[in-house]
C-alpha cells in the first residue's frame, strides 16, 4: 500500500475523538539556558517553572494568555538549538504585538501578508483573519510567526 492510499485510508475512517487532549508544553532547543530564560522573561511570558532533576534542568514559560506553553532546558531534547521552526503565535492586533516586543528590544520582521502572488510586505490590505504576519527569533534562532486573527474560520473551536 502506498503511502498517499494509507493517508486517505486513515483519513476516510478517522472519527471525532471523545477525549479532551490538550496540547499543553511545546519542547524547543536552546544552547544556553540562562539566556533563553532572560529572554523569554523579557517577553513578559509568565514564568511556570525551572527545575532540576539530577543533570536536566526544565524551564517553562507560558505566553500571555495562552493555554500552550514552551520548554527548554539542558537534557530535555536532543534537537540541535535553533532548530525549532514557524511556532505560531495568534494574536489579535498585530500590529499591538509587533510594537510591544520592538519596546522590549526583540527584532522583529516587517509585516507581511498573503497575496495573490504569494507573501507580500505589509498587512493585509483587508486585514483578513489569519492573512497577516510577522516574525521573531529568540537567541538560538528558534523562529516564531506571529499571526493575526481577528475572527475564527469556522470548525476552528470546539464545541462544548
Amino acid at each position: 500500500m502506498s503511502a498517499t492510499s494509507e493517508s486517505n485510508t486513515s483519513v476516510q475512517s478517522s472519527r471525532p475523538g471523545t477525549i479532551d487532549m490538550k496540547l499543553e508544553v511545546v519542547a524547543i532547543p536552546v544552547a544556553d539556558v540562562d539566556r533563553a530564560k532572560a529572554f523569554y522573561a523579557n517577553l513578559g511570558w509568565r514564568l511556570d517553572a525551572d527545575l532540576r532533576f539530577g543533570e536536566v534542568r526544565v524551564v517553562q514559560f507560558t505566553p500571555t494568555h495562552s493555554e500552550c506553553s514552551v520548554a527548554f532546558g539542558s537534557g530535555l531534547i536532543k534537537a540541535e538549538p535553533g532548530t525549532a521552526e514557524r511556532l505560531e503565535i495568534v494574536v489579535s492586533d498585530l500590529e499591538a504585538a509587533r510594537a510591544d516586543l520592538l519596546a522590549r528590544g526583540v527584532e522583529v520582521s516587517d509585516f507581511f501578508h498573503r497575496g495573490e502572488a504569494g507573501f507580500e510586505a505589509g498587512l493585509d490590505p483587508q486585514r483578513t483573519s489569519y492573512a497577516s504576519y510577522a516574525t521573531f527569533d529568540d537567541p538560538d534562532g528558534n523562529s516564531w510567526l506571529l499571526q493575526e486573527v481577528t475572527d475564527r474560520l469556522p470548525g476552528r473551536t470546539w464545541e462544548d
